[in-house]
């Protein structure tokens, strides 16, 4: 990479119905945090795939998104959804084999809400679908009808696991963060560290030690006006400094060849 170009940074979009057509949407909120990182470029979720080598041979790391879609939970061996579940088979079909191929090849991810639990379904991890349903845990999910300054306000506290990547990046043994989200990790996926919990012990933060670049997820939504709020802006400062280092290392290994 040159010294005056930015890291281009994919943002995995969902195949929603808008209207009468068909299409690939993703919220302006995960762009614009994206952006923040470099120069960001929108997945689209194609029914049979996409070439995954020839996009992780263009990209200097990829945000995965949240949705109001949950994965098809067969997989992970999960028992079928409750009626009314709504699902994105085409976004499954590109972010998880997208997923693994990313870690294998180095190139950081951020993996927010949807995108968490597709982090951990990718590499062997199971979900709960229903967190609300379990025994001695929190409804985790938003005020339906309240406004979006309410739906993304601070709902509950999570702490941090010594010794961790928040630990390293200088963050508070606890912090509030905003809960929009009915489904969770149960199974943690061999590889993947627990970074934080809430006070329920799900599981909020994940981290992999062991990859050959940065892997974060994140059960909630730190794209949510992500300059106000310290903890949001020092996650996507590591992303950024993540990706703009991978990018410089892959610009300086393709000028050797």
């Amino acid at each position: 990479m040159s010294a005056n170009a930015v890291p281009l940074i994919g943002v995995s979009a969902c195949r929603q119905q808008v209207g009468k057509n068909s299409s690939h949407t993703v919220g302006d909120k995960y762009v614009e945090a994206a952006g923040f990182a470099g120069l960001p470029l929108i997945l689209p979720a194609r029914d049979g795939g996409s070439d995954t080598q020839a996009l992780l041979a263009r990209l200097h790391g990829i945000v995965f998104t949240g949705s109001p879609s949950n994965i098809e939970p067969h997989h992970y061996n999960g028992a079928p959804s409750a009626a009314g579940t709504r699902h994105d088979l085409a976004r499954d079909r590109l972010t998880l084999p997208l997923l693994q191929a990313a870690i294998a090849a180095g190139v950081p991810v951020f993996c927010i809400c949807r995108g968490y639990q597709e982090l951990n379904v990718a590499l062997g991890g199971s979900l709960h679908q229903r967190v609300q349903e379990l025994p001695g845990h929190l409804d985790h999910r938003e005020p339906e009808d309240a406004p979006l300054e309410v739906q993304y306000g601070a709902r509950h506290l999570v702490g941090i696991e010594p010794g961790g990547l928040f630990e390293r990046l200088g963050l508070a043994a606890q912090f509030e963060v905003n809960s929009l989200h009915s489904q969770g990790i149960d199974r943690l996926a061999p590889g993947l560290r627990v970074e934080a919990r809430a006070p329920d012990g799900l599981i909020e933060a994940v981290s992999m030690p062991a990859a050959p670049g940065f892997v974060l997820g994140v059960q909630w939504h730190p794209e949510w006006r992500f300059t106000e709020n310290p903890v949001s802006l020092r996650l996507f400062q590591a992303f950024r400094e993540a990706c703009i280092a991978y990018a410089t290392r892959e610009g300086a290994r393709q000028e050797a060849f």
